[in-house]
């Protein structure tokens, strides 16, 4: 059984985005974020008495790295890259420390915090082990067991990512999903009526993951995935291209993803932190595409682009 290296960073709430950004970039294999804020009602969604927590102002990001890592030079490194924040936040009192778990353990035990979530008017996120759920009429339910790929559909970036599909699909579109992680956006692409769908991961492991999710979902049978780097090699046209990665990952694909774009097409990127939007959206519109819309919750991101020579109702235009 493999084991997993944690780097656990105890900081103060306002800067939770920043760090947890910090630790993907650094390749985490999940975050988990350890807030005594989530206890303030001591009641959850489901009736259940939460216990009483002292509140602080400091919460716990936790972070998974394979154990083959060098975690001790990891450590210093993130620890480096904290302090380089203090421009931004008040970093003092933090902490960082590790420890290690079997993966089984970590496999488990942050099923516990991921709950069924409507994210937009009409998807919901529904983990895969939920039973007895009542969905309203209108409700289109996205079953969903991340497993070791990112993406529980409840990260701002997911999030706006969804509300990006929701503004652009139409129906019976071409859709290339890169970077699919757990699928999450190509299945709620399907179920907002979207036509052929295909996702990349660079990941084998995503791969795998976003199949088994594809299996949960009635109707995405269909849905093809390969692992590829973003859309090297890629000669598939597209309606609409999505990709919830980083910034300086998103920076690389532009190129790629304005060849594929039809015209009027549509590219979709979130995941970008705010120091670095202005990179993402330049190395766009150096492309070709022009912005249509921008989104931003919190420290992230989101950024709609049309392939289009009217520019009639996009920003600047």
């Amino acid at each position: 059984m493999n084991n997993w290296n944690a780097i656990i960073i105890k900081i103060k709430r306002a800067a939770e985005e920043a760090v947890s950004a910090l630790l993907i970039e650094a390749g985490a294999g999940g975050v988990e974020i350890n807030d005594t804020a989530d206890y303030l009602t001591h009641e959850d969604n489901f009736g259940e008495i939460l216990p009483d927590i002292e509140q602080s102002e400091f919460i716990e990001v936790k972070a998974y790295y394979p154990e083959n890592l060098p975690i001790v030079e990891l450590k210093a490194d993130l620890e480096l890259k904290i302090q380089g924040l203090s421009d931004y936040f008040d970093l003092e009192g933090f902490e960082v420390t590790t420890d290690n778990l079997a993966e089984a353990d970590w496999a488990d035990a942050w099923k516990k915090y991921f709950r069924p979530a409507r994210i937009t008017h009409d998807l919901t996120i529904l983990p895969s082990w939920t039973e007895d759920y009542q969905a309203s009429a209108t409700e289109k339910l996205i079953k969903l067991d991340p497993g070791m790929a990112f993406g529980t559909g409840t990260h701002p970036t997911t999030k706006m990512s969804l509300y990006a599909l929701e503004q652009v699909i139409r129906g019976g579109e071409t859709l290339l999903d890169v970077g699919t992680g757990s699928g999450v956006l190509s299945i709620a692409s399907r179920l907002l009526g979207a036509g052929k769908i295909y996702g990349y991961d660079i990941d084998d492991v995503a791969v795998r993951v976003a199949q088994e999710n594809i299996d949960l979902n009635p109707g995405c049978e269909d849905i093809s995935l390969s692992a590829n780097n973003l859309l090297e090699g890629i000669d598939q046209e597209a309606d609409v291209i999505v990709a919830n990665i980083l910034a300086d990952i998103l920076v690389l694909m532009t190129e790629d993803a304005y060849r594929l774009v039809k015209p009027e097409g549509y590219l979709i990127m979130s995941g970008i932190i705010a120091d670095k939007a202005d990179m993402v959206i330049a190395s766009a519109e150096s492309a070709g595409f022009f912005l249509e819309t921008r989104m931003i919750q919190g420290e992230w991101n989101c950024v709609i682009f049309k392939k289009t020579e009217d520019r009639t109702g996009v920003i600047g235009g």
